[in-house]
């Protein structure tokens, strides 16, 4: 048997992407490491950390990275770039001391596969070939730091006067950093119907210790409201998207799509695979986020409201220079 992980799906921009993962040999004594390829080039390695930086980030609805450096690119071909992998990234989480090649085989389409908008179906089929999960690893990140999410007044100017906020609601969210024994985070979703165009109130709050804690995490779903999906259609976006890519709500019903069948309940009791799903989603991203650094978890607590990956990459910004420092040591 193959040696290699596929998986395919589809994904946010296509009918359907491929990415291989190929387990290493076990490296206790060395650094976690993760090497994305996208085609045959090297994107990006964890054990190089410091080389995030040199990554152009961008997002839509999903986390992206491009490469600053396109000089390797043919007269008229865009930089190299890779999407989505902030549902893959965290599975590495579970064998810190395995290493691994990560190769988006469509360079034309760069974008790791949606799969059911989880992590669970890239754990469990790995789980098959690098056995029983390890210990995690944590490092130290002494950070405190808070700022308000406002929305760039250049994208209010853009807004239907409908859709356009005043001057003094353009702060629509909070995130808040201070070290902590362990990874932590609380996350609050606060959608409303006069700043956002719809309803979702969800919260979670989680304290990482154990494999069993991430495992939990790794089970939700990713989501969007009706409102949100009609927009980004309209915009040219999610055509990849199909039933089986997570959960799709609404103001009056939770629509949970699942294998291809729709579900319908109460939006006071959505049928959700755990508790406050949406939330916990966010934090999911927001550990994919921080594990595509590196497969470690900083030593934080973030308190965070209304977020997603354009402040989960800020928080990075101001956890990336402990990488190094906690990663290097510890191992």
């Amino acid at each position: 048997m193959s040696n290699v992980c596929e998986f395919k799906s589809p994904s946010l921009s296509f009918g359907s992407t491929s990415v291989s993962v190929e387990p290493l040999e076990k490296a206790p004594q060395k650094v976690p490491f993760v090497a994305w390829y996208v085609g045959e080039k090297l994107f990006y390695r964890s054990d190089a950390c410091h080389c995030f930086e040199e990554l152009e980030f961008f997002a839509k609805r999903t986390a992206g990275y491009k490469l600053k450096d396109s000089a390797g690119s043919a007269a008229g071909e865009s930089s190299l770039q890779l999407l989505s992998p902030e549902h893959l990234a965290p599975v590495f989480l579970m064998w810190p001391h395995r290493r691994f090649n990560v190769r988006l085989t469509d360079a034309a389409q760069p974008e790791v596969p949606m799969m059911d908008g989880s992590a669970i179906p890239f754990f469990c089929e790995m789980r098959k070939f690098c056995g029983a999960p390890e210990e995690l690893v944590f490092y130290d990140a002494p950070v405190h730091a808070e700022w308000d999410l406002k929305t760039p007044t250049s994208l209010r100017a853009t807004l239907t006067p409908s859709e356009a906020w005043e001057p003094g609601e353009a702060i629509y969210g909070h995130v808040r950093i201070t070290p902590a024994e362990t990874f932590e985070v609380e996350y609050v979703l606060d959608r409303n119907t006069a700043r956002d165009g719809y309803n979702l109130k969800s919260a979670a709050a989680v304290s990482i210790y154990s494999l069993e804690n991430l495992y939990q995490i790794f089970m939700a779903r990713t989501f969007i409201h009706q409102v949100e999906l009609e927009r980004a259609r309209a915009a040219g976006l999610l055509a990849g998207v199909d039933e089986s890519c997570g959960l799709l709500l609404d103001d009056s019903l939770c629509v949970e799509k699942s294998s291809g069948c729709r579900e319908k309940t109460s939006s006071t009791s959505p049928k959700f695979r755990i508790a406050n799903e949406p939330a916990m989603h966010k934090i999911l991203d927001l550990i994919g986020d921080l594990s595509f650094i590196c497969p470690a978890l900083p030593r934080v607590r973030i308190e965070i409201t209304n977020g997603g990956h354009v402040s989960h990459h800020q928080i990075m910004e101001k956890i990336i220079p402990y990488v190094n420092a906690g990663i290097f040591t510890q191992v």
